[in-house]
């Protein structure tokens, strides 16, 4: 299993922020779906003020490239994205058409403990 962290900023307003809260707390069951489908075991979403933080563990043959490819011919995630992109904000280093955004690790505290 593999895990990947990825970051995302919203629209610095309250009530957008609301917004994409309550959706989701009823994500689409089809896009719950095509999350499972690409390979994606466990996805978490934390928030703070405007930002995002998304953490996803995958099956070992998991691609980003092979899920957007999944998603550019699945019809609801192209509605939920065009939906959601009202609440995203795209952080200044992305590149043209990327919302969140990997992460690098700085720090482990197992890894950390092994080296002692």
């Amino acid at each position: 299993m593999s895990r990947y962290c990825l970051a995302l900023d919203l629209v610095d307003d309250p009530f957008l922020i609301d917004q994409y809260l309550e959706h989701h707390k009823k994500v689409w069951p089809e896009i719950i779906e095509s999350i499972k489908d690409s390979g994606i075991e466990s996805m978490e979403i934390y928030h703070v003020a405007d930002r995002l933080f998304m953490i996803i563990e995958t099956e070992k043959d998991f691609s980003f490239k092979k899920k957007s490819k999944m998603d550019a011919h699945n019809p609801y995630v192209i509605k939920w994205e065009e939906l959601m992109s009202q609440y995203q904000k795209v952080l200044p280093v992305a590149n043209a058409g990327e919302k969140w955004i990997l992460m690098d690790k700085v720090f482990d505290l197992i890894e950390t403990k092994q080296q002692t």
